[in-house]
């Protein structure tokens, strides 16, 4: 990849970290909070991701971010209250700049008639805005004001700072590419000006006569001294973002006066005559289309009026709040294939760990010598090693959960209801791989609860409801994994309803006697819905089977808890990383397994008074006060054809997705250890019962067991014929 071509791709990379923050600032705002903090932080964004477009040319991008500004400024001075329309319009007006920016990226079309909608709405407001405007002003007998640079002198006077503040004087010449950019002069006038005082004048020796004026060039130089409580660095933050498309100089009021050398943030060499290529901003030649020229910058406003620094939101923070000012923790960006590489690596080092404790042991030396002591040193090395790389990997759910923020806006459009969407955890860190994965099942379970758990605004009202329904998205870490809920304030499941649609569908028997949490799964039955037209939205029983598929196949569970009248609960119990796990190495029959330890509740021996016969082949086992049923997993796994006797091996009572526990019979259990995940569907084939496999320290490979679907398979009492696994030699 060349350096332009580098330089591209960061600048996509930021601006998914812009959109972040925009879809943020706009939800916050939506939900009442429109102080000034939320309002500059979404200004930053699309101010941000406007300059880097530009820099780029990419023009459509830069007309669309422009006219979105430009609202968002109005907003900002005040002169535009954020309505809900307003800020309806400009959650569509998000989705179409990231439509926008993926367009950039990947060269693909996009929609023209909803950009241009879009833009004519915008400008709706702006010219509402500027109507009001002049209104009051004619209605208060105000008369135009005639802008005009004006030089102050300070030479005679000694200068006024008010106690604690510092006094600088700056001295900032624009290039026309800052213009061709998208920036303007008079917006980073005014955040000089929220900064503290300021005296300000344009010196105007280089514009040349008018017949030799280029339109596209600067020539206005402006000197700036401020008063400011702030640092030097805060106003080296502001200018950021046109550092390199101008002539910068601050220096502070005392060494100016004494002449010394000011301080330089970037000087390089121009010429303030020299005409800059023609190459508009856009190809759409009207006002909102082009980055504007330095003398429309200084029309747009008379006065300089409050705004935000161009700051980024740490630093915005970080001055709002004195004493409190640090500098932010350094990062840097490295290449996921890096990072996946790394992963491998360590999956490999704790493998090879494992394979030398196993030939410390078969070499007989005692676990007091100076080897087995370096060796659990090593072990213990390789753990934080392997535990420090996934934190690498590890990412909060925020961007997963901003993406169906989105996805609720448009339905709540196609479906004509009232939807907000609320979150809880969200900074809550999991794999990468893991939140990839876990968009398409998010989303199925999103749509079910817009389109069928919340009620339309009528049967809201009748049922005593507020209009508008709530969607819940919650993240958390519990017990070695993350549990993701999604929740709605809707009716809940109608369960007489489901299950007299899976009797006619033939899915269940019309005589079986089912509890609620089963007649609740069977909304993961393949061919299951609830939708008596076929939609857009749902309707073709294709939805939840494949949540549970996917769920599933990522090592996790999926539960159903409902209250009728009151809305129902979907949660997702997945593990944190799909690279390693903590096991229980077992053996069965000859063969070597390995449990999950996140499954595994207890071990026990049994005691024959605890173990009871149902029927000819089944049994149970005393589990606190209750019975659990108990499984030999070298005959299911048609290891064995004949049950062991659990009373010469070991019980180990595990829990699957619904609760419910069952006790597995293994002949004995080998040791506790951290195993490396290895797909056995992508090197094999997919093998019900068996999660993955994993190698072992002698070299040997090691199914790792699926208790969830392992369990549902034994509780529909398959016969001992019809083994989970044929037995391998």
């Amino acid at each position: 990849m060349d350096t332009m071509a580098a330089i591209r791709e960061t600048f996509f990379q930021e601006c998914e970290e812009q959109l972040g923050e925009l879809e943020v600032g706009l939800i916050a705002m939506d939900e009442g909070a429109a102080d000034s903090e939320t309002v500059n932080a979404v200004f930053r964004a699309v101010h941000s991701i406007k300059g880097g477009a530009g820099a780029f040319k990419l023009d459509r991008l830069v007309r669309f971010a422009h006219t979105f500004e430009t609202v968002l400024d109005l907003i900002r001075s005040e002169k535009l209250a954020p309505t809900a329309a307003a800020l309806k319009t400009m959650l569509r007006c998000a989705d179409v700049l990231a439509d926008l920016v993926k367009a950039a990226r990947t060269d693909e079309p996009v929609d023209e008639a909803r950009m241009e909608s879009l833009i004519d709405e915008l400008k709706g407001f702006t010219d509402d805005a500027r109507e009001a405007s002049d209104q009051g002003q004619s209605g208060a007998g105000a008369e135009p004001l005639d802008f005009q640079p004006l030089t102050l002198s300070i030479d005679d006077e000694p200068e006024v700072v008010e106690p604690g503040a510092a006094g600088y004087v700056i001295t900032f010449t624009p290039m026309p590419d800052l213009y061709r950019k998208g920036n303007e002069t008079l917006r980073l006038l005014r955040e000089l000006a929220r900064m503290g005082d300021v005296s300000i004048s344009c010196e105007a020796g280089s514009l040349p006569p008018l017949d030799k004026l280029d339109p596209e060039g600067a020539y206005l130089r402006w000197r700036v001294e401020l008063s400011t409580k702030e640092d030097v660095e805060a106003i080296h933050e502001l200018f950021e973002f046109v550092v390199d498309d101008c002539e910068l100089e601050i220096a502070s009021a005392s060494s100016s006066a004494k002449d010394e050398a000011p301080q330089r943030a970037h000087v390089p060499p121009i010429d303030a005559a020299r005409p800059a290529p023609s190459a508009p901003v856009a190809a759409d030649p009207s006002e909102n289309d082009r980055a504007p020229t330095e003398g429309e910058g200084a029309r747009e406003d008379d006065a300089l009026p409050a705004g935000t620094t161009t700051a980024a939101p740490e630093a915005e923070k970080a001055r709002s709040e004195p004493g409190k000012a640090e500098a932010a923790a350094p990062t840097i960006r490295v290449d996921l294939e890096r990072v996946d590489r790394l992963i491998n690596l360590v999956g490999e080092l704790v493998i090879n760990q494992a394979m030398l404790s196993q030939r410390v042991m078969e070499a007989g030396l005692a676990r007091s010598s100076s080897v087995a002591a370096g060796l659990g040193a090593l072990e213990q090395l390789t753990r934080e090693i392997q535990e420090g790389v996934m934190a690498i990997r590890a990412q909060p759910v925020k961007p997963l959960f901003q993406r169906m923020s989105r996805i609720i806006r448009e339905l709540t459009d196609a479906t004509g209801k009232s939807v907000r969407l609320r979150t809880e955890g969200d900074a809550t860190e999991v794999d990468r791989t893991v939140i990839e994965r876990l968009a398409d099942p998010l989303t199925h379970m999103v749509r079910n609860a817009v389109d069928h758990g919340v009620e339309a605004p009528d049967a809201r009202a009748a049922a005593g409801k507020a209009a508008q329904g709530e969607v819940k998205l919650s993240a958390a870490h519990r017990s070695g994994r993350i549990v993701i809920e999604v929740s709605d304030d809707g009716a809940g499941i109608d369960r007489a309803r489901v299950r007299d649609i899976a009797v006619k569908k033939e899915l269940i028997a019309a005589d079986a006697q089912l509890s609620d949490g089963e007649i609740d799964n069977l909304l993961f039955l393949p061919g299951f819905s609830t939708a008596t037209t076929v939609s857009n939205i749902s309707g073709r029983g294709v939805g939840m089977d494949v949540v549970k598929r996917s769920i599933q196949a990522l090592g996790g569970r999926i539960s159903i808890s409902s209250r009728p009248g009151y809305g129902s609960t979907f949660s997702l119990s997945l593990p944190l990383t799909l690279a390693v796990l903590d096991g229980m190495v077992v053996k069965v029959a000859n063969q070597t397994l390995v449990v999950p330890l996140t499954a595994i509740v207890e071990t026990l021996r049994p005691k024959r008074s605890d173990v009871h016969a149902i029927g000819v082949n089944a049994r149970v086992i005393s589990d606190r006060g209750g019975f659990v049923p108990l499984i030999d997993v070298g005959q299911e796994l048609g290891y064995r054809k004949v049950a062991a006797d659990p009373f010469d091996g070991v019980v180990l009572v595990v829990e699957t997705e619904v609760s419910t526990r069952c006790a597995l019979v293994v002949d004995a259990i080998h040791d506790q250890r951290q195993v490396v995940i290895k797909s056995l569907e992508a090197n094999y084939r997919q093998v019900p019962g068996i999660a993955a496999a994993t190698i072992l320290g002698d070299g040997r490979v090691a199914l790792i067991l699926d208790i969830d679907t392992f369990v549902a398979r034994t509780n529909r009492a398959a016969p001992a014929s019809e083994p989970l696994l044929a037995a391998t030699g």
